[in-house]
């Protein structure tokens, strides 16, 4: 007979899709979300993105049963879920601040869920102990939070979220209040995590970066809505407007208006020179438009482009990006090879097959 297995990872209690249903949520007259629509496949991990205020963090606490619904149905594998407490709903919620119980040790704040589940004795400690392996913490299992540095704490959070066999871990920023380098070394940590349980994960986050390496699909948010639904690489190479656009990074917005079209690319006159991008939504020669491009696209040269006053300029490494005026006042990010003085005159050009091109008017 086979031995069993050592620190083998909590699995997951279920694989049922996770529906959200037209779901809204209303504080007063202001109208957080405002019909939410979304099925997310079991084992799947979806990051919730968008700027404070869009409502991501409100639909998770819906979702978490933390808050209640003011219409709609988040159902859970073709069974309504949103009258349920949070505690019968049987989810992993691991928080920005942690939230774990200070008096407490590692072992029994991983515990905590299992206590509450009526799970004791040997079955409690077996899945504890392969929590704790699961996140690399053994060795500290009798400390308290307050001896544990700040990624230790997210671990703890982790594990404790995990232990219960959740069919869906709820993560509402866990990593912005950890310093950069943790940051990048703990999202390699949660998606090896979210790998292994096998459960669903929804991770709410305004940073795009963690959304592009985490998620199997975005979901972007703004003012209560979804803008846009899709893998990483569709979002960060076809945002749909221009809020989504934004949102991925193509910080530079230049309003112009259309001079020629040809095939999928769009020819705009704007700032001073003529440039080009890819069509986002259709445009007609003389609608206005706006060529959208991330800092790294948009370079310094020394022939046509436009001409911008220099304001700041910031080394990261292997290339200098600094901030411009263009003459009709838009702010240009760019990317230049050497450090440019303020006040200096930059022409700028933006890589053509990188630029977007959108209808209408910038934000």
């Amino acid at each position: 007979m086979n031995a069993p297995a050592q620190n083998a990872a909590p699995s997951a209690r279920n694989n049922a899709r996770l529906e959200l249903v037209g779901l809204r949520r209303s504080f007063g007259a202001y109208n957080a979300l405002d019909g939410i629509d979304l099925a997310i496949d079991p084992g799947e991990f979806i990051a919730l993105l968008g700027p404070s205020g869009c409502g991501k963090s409100t639909a998770l606490n819906c979702i978490a049963g933390l808050l209640a619904l003011s219409g709609g149905e988040i159902r859970l594998g073709g069974n309504r879920i949103d009258q349920l407490e949070p505690e019968k709903r049987g989810f992993g919620m691991v928080f920005q601040s942690y939230a774990l119980f200070p008096h407490m040790s590692v072992r029994k704040n991983v515990g905590f869920g299992l206590a509450m589940q009526g799970i004791k004795g040997a079955e409690a400690d077996r899945r504890i102990n392969d929590a704790l392996a699961l996140v690399r913490l053994e060795s500290q299992a009798d400390k308290l939070p307050g001896q544990l540095s700040g990624g230790q704490q997210q671990r703890v959070a982790i594990a404790r979220a995990v232990v219960i066999r959740p069919p869906v871990v709820l993560m509402d920023e866990p990593l912005s209040n950890l310093d950069a380098k943790l940051r990048l070394e703990m999202r390699a940590e949660i998606r090896g995590i979210h790998d292994q349980i096998g459960s669903t994960t929804i991770y709410v986050t305004h940073d795009q970066d963690e959304a592009l390496s985490l998620a199997d699909r975005i979901v972007v948010m703004s003012q209560g809505h979804i803008e846009q639904i899709g893998s990483p690489k569709d979002l960060y190479q076809r945002p749909v407007n221009l809020n989504v656009a934004d949102f991925m990074g193509f910080r530079t917005r230049i309003p112009g208006r259309v001079v020629a079209v040809k095939g999928d690319e769009a020819q705009i006159e704007a700032a001073g020179a003529r440039l080009t991008g890819r069509m986002r939504t259709p445009v007609e020669v003389g609608e206005a438009a706006v060529l959208c491009v991330r800092p790294e696209d948009l370079v310094a040269v020394s022939g046509e482009g436009i001409p911008a006053s220099v304001s700041s300029m910031e080394y990261r490494g292997r290339a200098f990006f600094g901030l411009a005026k263009s003459p009709d006042g838009s702010d240009l990010y760019f990317r230049a090879d050497e450090a440019l003085p303020r006040g200096a005159v930059a022409v700028l050009q933006p890589v053509a097959e990188r630029s977007l091109v959108f209808k209408g008017t910038a934000l």
